[in-house]
C-alpha cells in the first residue's frame, strides 16, 4: 500500500492517509479481509506519529472502511462494497457543488455548464 504525504496540502496528515486508504479500497487495491499495516508498523513507514496513524484508522473504523481485532489486526470490512457506493455519491455531490461554485464565479449558465460536461470527455 502506497501512501504519500504531502506537507503543503490543505488537509492534515491523518486526513491524507484516511483519502488514500478510502481510495485504495474504492479502487479495489484493498479488498475485504485484507490485512492493513499495525499503526505502529505505518506510522514508522510514513514517518509520522502513532498518534497521526491512530487517529486516522479511528475514522476509517468509524466510516466502516475498517475493523480492528483485537490480537489480530486491521483489516478491510465486508461492508465495503455499500460503503463504497454511498463514499462514491458523496464524493460526486461534493464535486457538483464545486463546479457549480466555481461556474458561478465565472458567470456560466446552466447550459454553458452542461456543454462543458458534454465536451469534456
Amino acid at each position: 500500500m502506497l501512501i504519500n504525504l504531502y506537507k503543503d496540502d490543505k488537509d492534515p496528515i491523518y486526513l491524507q492517509i484516511v483519502k488514500q486508504i478510502k481510495k485504495e479500497i474504492m479502487n479495489k487495491n484493498l479488498q475485504q479481509g485484507d490485512l492493513l499495516p499495525s499503526i505502529r508498523a505505518l506510522a514508522t513507514d510514513l514517518k509520522v506519529s502513532v498518534i497521526t496513524t491512530k487517529r486516522a484508522y479511528m475514522e476509517l473504523e468509524k466510516d466502516g472502511f475498517i475493523q480492528t481485532v483485537t490480537g489480530k489486526g486491521t483489516y478491510v470490512t465486508n461492508k465495503t462494497v455499500n460503503v463504497i457506493e454511498d463514499e462514491y455519491y458523496r464524493l460526486l455531490e461534493e464535486s457538483i457543488k464545486n463546479v457549480y461554485s466555481y461556474a458561478d464565479a465565472l458567470g456560466l449558465s446552466k447550459e454553458e455548464i452542461r456543454e462543458i460536461f458534454e465536451n469534456w470527455r
